[in-house]
């Protein structure tokens, strides 16, 4: 299914909180030297190769600071891009475009980070079953715009938010098991708590945890921080039906190896706290400036 763009009520929030952080106190360099008059177009331009996300949040954020600026998209989300690729063209008022120039570049060079990071990781793993996945370790308020970049990448989303899925995590243990529940208590506890149909997963350490967890009557087994042979085994002996989610360490190097042990899902945090943001800049065409 083709990746959509959140609605603009969960989107436009972020942009003017962004806006008003940058030219809240309005831009004391364009109103000095910049006519009003003066109209021009610029051209967003890649500097990097990576793949593209955020486009269209660009669009939204030269339309909230001047709903006159018409954006040109030139490379949709999703497509690789090359250093000097022309991504897309903004034109109207030269002051209105240096306005929104920072801001529209901070959402673009993030995004299209997250998205080039992610799209790496899926090249690690081309070939074999496991889907790569994110996290919930976003940058605050940017959560859902990282994970439709995470899915611009070609990356897979794991939980939005808490309220998506049951995920029995250490700490969930150690408060239950404090109180005298041994962990068949705890996921029937879940069950009989959660909205119908939502999936338990349970985090374990060994393979014989990832075992107990089966047995108790988890959907997904996390198996975290284990070593490889670990996760084999756990793979290998665990019931069919019961998904295997590798956690914990995974980076480029490694990403490829975890594969290979057979799990089904491969969650990465770096996908959206370690991803650079990817070069791309905005420049004014000389020779469409005109002052009207």
């Amino acid at each position: 299914m083709q990746n959509q763009l959140p609605p603009d009520r969960h989107i436009t929030p972020v942009i003017d909180l962004a806006l008003e952080e940058d030219t809240g106190h309005g831009d004391i360099t364009s109103e000095a030297l910049i006519p009003p008059a003066l109209t021009g177009s610029a051209i967003i331009l890649a500097k990097a190769e990576g793949v593209l996300a955020g486009i269209e949040v660009a669009g939204k954020v030269f339309a909230r600071v001047d709903s006159s600026l018409k954006m040109t998209v030139l490379i949709a989300d999703g497509s690789r891009i090359n250093p000097g690729d022309a991504i897309a063209t903004v034109s109207g008022g030269v002051a209105s475009i240096l306005r929104a120039e920072r801001v529209m570049l901070n959402f673009l060079q993030r995004l299209s980070g997250v998205a080039t990071l992610s799209a790496e990781y899926v090249a690690r793993t081309q070939g074999l079953k496991a889907r790569i996945v994110d996290t919930r370790k976003t940058t605050p308020g940017l959560r859902v715009l990282e994970k439709y970049a995470v899915r611009a990448g070609g990356a897979h989303n794991h939980r939005l938010h808490l309220g998506d899925a049951v995920l029995i995590k250490d700490n969930h243990l150690a408060a239950l098991r404090a109180r005298g529940l041994d962990l068949r208590s705890i996921v029937h506890k879940a069950r009989a708590n959660a909205p119908a149909g939502v999936q338990i997963e349970v985090e374990t350490t060994t393979v014989e945890e990832a075992l107990e967890a089966a047995r108790a009557g988890a959907d997904i087994v996390m198996l975290d921080n284990m070593t490889r042979s670990d996760m084999r085994r756990a793979v290998e002996r665990l019931p069919e039906g019961v998904m295997t989610e590798a956690s914990g360490g995974v980076s480029l190097d490694s990403v490829r190896e975890i594969a290979e042990t057979g799990v089904d899902i491969i969650s990465v945090g770096a996908l959206t706290h370690s991803a650079p943001a990817l070069d791309i800049s905005l420049e004014i065409e000389p020779d469409s400036l005109v002052l009207t």
